[in-house]
């Protein structure tokens, strides 16, 4: 999963190549992205690069190569273009557990519409499917598509998509202590898990629900 600035700029970078055919400069993309020097540009070319999304083509000036064209952000990033009547359109990506940690979250696997009344403001969004029964009696069933608001701005009791340790990403209710995070589940065949502040990210909250019968 791309953090904000990561996919505010792969954005930028995949709509200013087909609108001019040549990629930003680096002070172009500074500004766009409200940064003070061109050193924190570098670090989201780097990391994009890397991660597979971008190439830079090196024997040119300003030249960007787009790999992941389908695959910009995990989100909103225009309300206007995804709104369809009643639904919005959201990226969903592959599984995310409920009961033992899967690897952190894969690539998206296409599009979602969702009911319009599950998107409360202007954070991005995204979808990840459910897998495991560890949440089950707060309703949440193997199969279900949890629908996210991509934020780490949470409170005790939310239910949350947190990153373990860089790797690992589950679906479990949210519990701050001074000094440690517990991840609880909502099945008593499974343990809460108590992990050092440092060791969880949190990557979004459970804003609703889509099950299919």
């Amino acid at each position: 999963m791309l953090t904000s600035k990561q996919a505010k700029l792969l954005d930028y970078l995949t709509n200013t190549l087909k609108n001019n055919k040549v990629s930003p400069s680096f002070d172009e993309m500074r500004k766009y992205l409200g940064l003070s020097s061109k050193s924190g540009v570098h670090r989201l070319i780097n990391s994009l690069e890397e991660r597979g999304f971008i190439k830079r083509l090196h024997n040119k000036a300003r030249a960007i190569k787009i790999i992941k064209e389908d695959i910009i952000s995990v989100g909103l990033a225009d309300k206007n273009s995804n709104d369809y009547g009643n639904s919005y359109k959201i990226f969903i990506y592959g599984s995310i557990s409920a009961g033992t940690p899967l690897e952190a979250i894969q690539n998206s696997e296409g599009h979602l519409n969702v009911p319009i009344d599950m998107i409360k403001n202007n954070n991005q969004h995204y979808a990840l499917k459910v897998s495991g029964e560890s949440m089950i009696n707060a309703g949440i069933l193997d199969g279900d598509i949890a629908i996210l608001e991509k934020t780490n701005d949470v409170i005790n009791g939310d239910i949350v998509v947190a990153l373990i340790d860089g790797q690992e990403a589950t679906l479990k209710r949210f519990r701050k202590k001074t000094n440690s995070i517990a991840l609880e589940p909502a099945n008593k065949k499974f343990e809460t898990r108590i992990f050092g502040l440092g060791r969880v990210l949190i990557q979004g909250k459970l804003v609703g629900l889509i099950r299919n019968y």
